[in-house]
């Protein structure tokens, strides 16, 4: 047993270890078209039979050890592999292209093994997810997956709205040729924020092809190969979206993630699809945010449960309710039988006269303006984000107060309100430019006044957006997941604005390449009142 597997059985509160642990590290696979995979395998010290776990990671073997080694010594042989391009694998690391082809050739190398039952476990948070979604439909029939906060279907991600995801890319290069070249440097700039200055340096970066090189220090291929090939190119897509392997033969799933998690609706799409199919997955979602302790230690108790009952016949701790999730606000984990919990009772706020947020429609004509200039673009602050530091639920405060933000605040509440699901808001908007983004965040206001963000949504128009005779863009889009209970006391507030830099690229509003433009205009924003408002999935629970 290592310092690492007792603190994560600690801290996790992991039923007792069954075994010892034989490790056998830098194995070399050898993939198909002959590029060598490092590859470790951490194998109960105890006489068979006994499943496998699998973790395919682009992010360096060493820092899930102590994952694997808590797995093991509770009865599971467990493999964890570089993805090529990453630590001491071969080749080159072009993130989701290599996938499929290499994860089916690991697999046979399992099935090969003296030592595989027929029995394998996929888990892992993130990229590990997508991982196994490029292999779910080529597993035995004895298998089960644990998804964490990711998707079968990335293109969302990186590309939301048809703007670019600038924040996840700046820092995610960072994370992975930092734990390729150096480790354990990389490791503390995470704790320390330094992630985050470099992201913010190298956002504002102008042409952004160019911001590789002052986020790591030198040209990155991928990062220049997704500007050329990625944008508005579906032919890119195709081999890269998995959605297709979720079927009627899929394995067990459990869907973990965070109500802040820059993936979670891609992963609610991928849950509700099974359910379609018949399914029952179980469903998981903590006020976590993407790189979240919780989830990047793997939800260790749960994926044991998890493949206990699914790898090895004991449901003896599976809980009975299939969908769990924790209501902030209230600071409760409540259990349903699906998600959402029933058909909600929507509430519509809407955007009236004193600018107020209001039970009753605002008159024609009363507006509300503001310039967004991208050589000064509206920051982000916390929420859905990957950041080490500063995500999640923050004081909005320094944003509220900047010229180029609108807030519009409700009464204080007499009653509890419970939010589950997605808030849809309608945006009536006229712009100087026809190039414009709109980025609307819903806070509660506590009875101090201090303003967090609960959910938000993000949406991008073109010349192609219609509008109306009058040039008026007549917007309806959802926000991001949540479950929140705003408490008496409190008031909800619309938060509306033209960017969340770096979190999106910022809207140049020349239309021009986002890889090569460099010239920047200011839009004069409209907002209408009389056709802005949000609709709220409200619940009653006890």
């Amino acid at each position: 047993m290592s310092l690492s597997s007792l603190y994560l059985a600690w801290v996790e509160d992991l039923p007792p270890r069954l075994n010892g642990v034989r490790k056998r590290r830098g194995l070399s696979l050898t993939m198909d078209d002959g590029v060598v995979l490092k590859t470790d395998h951490y194998a109960p010290d105890t006489p068979g039979p006994h499943p496998t776990i699998l973790m395919r990671l682009p992010y360096g073997r060493r820092g899930f050890g102590g994952i694997a080694e808590a797995y093991a010594e509770r009865g599971f042989h467990v493999i964890i592999q570089a993805c090529r391009g990453t630590e001491r694998s071969g080749g080159e690391f072009d993130p989701f292209a290599n996938e499929r082809a290499d994860g089916l050739a690991t697999l046979a190398w399992i099935k090969q093994q003296d030592w595989f039952d027929g029995r394998i476990g996929l888990t892992g948070p993130s990229y590990l997810g997508y991982a196994q979604w490029a292999i779910c439909d080529a597993l035995p029939e004895t298998a089960a997956l644990a998804t964490k906060v990711t998707t079968a279907n990335f293109r969302p991600v990186v590309f939301p709205s048809g703007a670019f995801h600038l924040n996840l890319w700046l820092s995610w290069v960072q994370v992975v040729e930092g734990l390729r070249r150096k480790p354990i440097t990389t490791a503390a700039r995470m704790f320390s924020g330094d992630i985050e200055r470099r992201t913010e340096r190298a956002a504002a970066t102008l042409p952004l092809l160019e911001a590789d090189k002052v986020a790591v220090g030198h040209k990155v291929s991928f990062w220049r190969h997704w500007f050329e090939h990625a944008i508005a190119n579906d032919a890119f897509w195709a081999e890269l979206d998995h959605r297709h392997r979720l079927t009627s033969k899929t394995p067990p799933v459990h869907f973990i993630s965070g109500w802040y998690d820059f993936m979670l609706d891609p992963l609610l799409e991928d849950y509700q699809k099974l359910v379609s199919l018949g399914h029952r997955p179980f469903l998981t979602i903590g006020t976590w945010f993407h790189v979240a302790e919780e989830l990047q230690r793997d939800n260790l108790r749960e994926t044991l449960i998890w493949m206990r009952a699914w790898l090895m016949s004991d449901k003896s701790q599976l809980r009975r309710r299939p969908v769990r999730i924790h209501i902030s606000g209230r600071d409760e984990w409540h259990e349903f039988d699906a998600y959402p919990p029933g058909p909600p009772s929507p509430q519509t706020l809407f955007v009236g006269n004193s600018g107020a947020l209001t039970s009753t429609c605002a008159e024609t004509g009363e507006t509300d303006r503001y310039r967004y200039d991208p050589a000064d673009p509206t920051p982000n602050l916390g929420g859905a984000i990957f950041a080490f530091t500063e995500a999640g639920a923050v004081d909005n405060a320094r944003l509220e107060d900047r010229a180029d933000v609108l807030t519009y605040t409700g009464r204080v509440l007499t009653s509890e309100l419970i939010v589950i699901g997605q808030c849809q808001v309608t945006l009536t908007a006229r712009a100087s430019l026809p190039h414009a983004d709109f980025f609307v965040r819903l806070n509660d206001v506590d009875s101090a006044g201090v303003s967090r963000n609960i959910c938000d949504g993000f949406v991008r128009v073109t010349p192609d957006t219609p509008t109306d005779a009058d040039g008026a863009w007549h917007l309806t889009f959802p926000l991001h997941a949540t479950a929140h209970s705003f408490r008496p006391g409190h008031r909800l507030r619309l938060l509306i604005a033209s960017g969340a830099h770096p979190r999106y690229a910022r809207n140049m509003g020349t239309g021009e390449p986002i890889n090569t433009a460099i010239d920047m205009v200011a839009n004069d924003v409209v907002i209408e009142r009389a056709g802005t408002s949000i609709t709220l999935p409200t619940y009653a629970l006890t």
